[in-house]
Parts: C-alpha cells; structure tokens; sequence
C-alpha cells in the first residue's frame, strides 16, 4: 500500500491519513492503516476528491474494500447500505463498519452534511474479530456507540495519527483495539435498558474486586444490591465471562501469582493473605487453573 497524507483545507482538525502495512502487523495483531475526520457540509461533493484511487467510490456503483474500516457519525446523518443490510438512515451516534470484501456505500444527506471519525485496520486481530462473529454483514450499524465510548477511542487514534510516523506504530494500534473494544461492548448493550440489574453487576464487580480475600456471600450481597441471585449471577456472567465466584478465584489466583514470583512466603502464609482456607486450598485451586502446583511453578520461574 502507498503512503499517502491529506489535510483538508480550510476546515480545522479535519484530516485523513494512509499508512503503509508492515511485518510488525502480524507481531502485533493489528495495525491503523488509515484514518481521518471530515466535517462534510450540506450539499458538498461526496467523498472527498484527494482520497487514493482504491478508496475512492460514488453511490452509484458502490465499493469493496480488504479491510477493516468503522465509520462513526457525531453530527448530521444520511443513509448506508450493503445487501446484508439493506437501506438503513444513519443518525448522529451512531457507528457503521465496512467488512472485507463486502460492498457497501453510503453517503451524508445533502440537506444537512454530516461529521465523521473513522479508522481502518488490518491484521489477525481484525480477521478473529470477524470469524468470531464481533463483526458481522448483517449487525454492520450500530447505535449506542457514543456511551460505550467509541468517540475518545477515535480522538486517540486521531491524535496519534495526524503526526505520527508513517509505518507501523504501536501505540496508534492500541488506541484502534479501543475502538473494537467501543464496538463490541455498544453490541452487547444494544436494546439492553440501564436497569438496576446492569447498574447490581458493575456494583458487584467493583465489591468483589476490592474485597476479593474476604468471604463473601454472594446471596446476602445480591439482596444488598436489590436483585435477585439468579438474575444477578447470569448477567455477572454475560458481563465479565466469569460467575461470580470464579470472578474471586480468578482475582485471587493472580495475586497468587504475583505473590510467589515476589516472595519467599509459604502457602499457609499466601493463603492466609488471599482469602483460601490453607495452603492445601490454594495448592488445588492452583494446580487446577493452571495445571502444576505453586511451588511448582514457583520453581520453574526461577530456575528456567
């Protein structure tokens, strides 16, 4: 890919950017090839001319691009289309993802223009999000982006992108996993209510995560919180990947781990700090998780 910089003339802030692809996307999972803001005012040609020839597209024929590509709306709106989908209006807020290898197009209204932020990536990343399902033709728009925070996410690949190097840069891959992240969480809250329960689960996970070595009594802590234990457990789980007990396992177990690559402290000495019964306990919960003992694997990681 060649490289290319465009600053749009005499609108501030507004800009796009192509970067070349490197042999560190694969190291690293991902890498921003391209990204930009446009404030594209009513009746104004769309896209914009300077774009490279194989991004360029009209709404007549439409494009097909091999990558990644989030195009989030914060002002205006107009409409998106691919087969997947169909004809869909695009408001303010609301976030729409070209897929390799899927037509699509899309365009503001002329009446108002519209504001957009979007980046494109590549690499294995993008590719398991896809197969995974995080990214599909037929979910391709997506409201709700905005309070899952997609918008900061984009300000940060922009910031780094507008005078950054041009090849591959760390950091600007990061900030675009970020933007993934934005995506995913606004598709799991989609249609979702802030309701008491979500509100009960992020209050449970900030309890557990701070009281984690103390016994805690999930059934007495639902009651607290106002919801009941069975609808409070399913959601903890849809929420983190973890029941909640497996939550404080999981949160103990990595202090475990800190603690012996740090400390000379025996079981019952680390038991007795992370909330297990003994060192016997916490040997075989240990051991099941990650299949060898503490001093096992204590061990191992000093003498390799």
């Amino acid at each position: 890919m060649m490289f290319y910089i465009q600053k749009m003339p005499n609108i501030m802030n507004d800009y796009f950017r192509y970067f070349a692809t490197s042999p560190d996307m694969d190291v690293w999972g991902l890498a921003v090839t391209a990204a930009g803001c446009t404030r594209v005012r009513a009746d104004a040609p769309y896209p914009p001319s300077a774009h490279p020839a194989d991004h360029l597209f009209g709404w007549a024929r439409g494009r097909v691009l091999d990558a990644l590509q989030i195009v989030l709306i914060t002002n205006g709106g107009g409409r998106f289309e691919t087969k997947a989908t169909g004809l869909r209006e695009i408001t303010a807020g609301m976030a729409f993802a070209l897929l390799p290898g899927v037509w699509h197009r899309y365009e503001p209204d002329r009446r108002t223009g519209w504001e957009e932020s979007w980046l494109e990536v590549q690499g294995p990343l993008a590719a398991r999000l896809i197969s995974h399902g995080v990214f599909t033709a037929e979910a391709s728009v997506r409201p709700g982006v905005l309070n899952a925070g997609m918008e900061a996410a984009l300000e940060q690949v922009h910031a780094l992108s507008r005078n950054g190097p041009p090849g591959f840069d760390a950091p600007r891959a990061a900030a675009a996993c970020a933007v993934l992240a934005a995506w995913e969480r606004a598709g799991r809250e989609q249609g979702r209510a802030v309701s008491r329960l979500m509100r009960a689960v992020a209050e449970a996970e900030r309890f557990l995560a701070e009281h984690h070595t103390e016994p805690v009594d999930m059934r007495e802590l639902a009651m607290r919180l106002g919801v009941a234990y069975s609808h409070l457990r399913r959601a903890f789980k849809q929420d983190t990947g973890f029941a909640p007990w497996q939550y404080v396992l999981h949160l103990r177990l990595a202090r475990a781990r800190r603690l012996l690559a740090s400390s000379d402290a025996t079981l019952d000495e680390l038991a007795a700090q992370l909330g297990f019964n003994s060192g016997f306990h916490l040997s075989a919960a240990f051991k099941r998780a990650h299949g060898v003992s503490p001093q096992t694997w204590r061990r191992r990681l000093h003498h390799p």
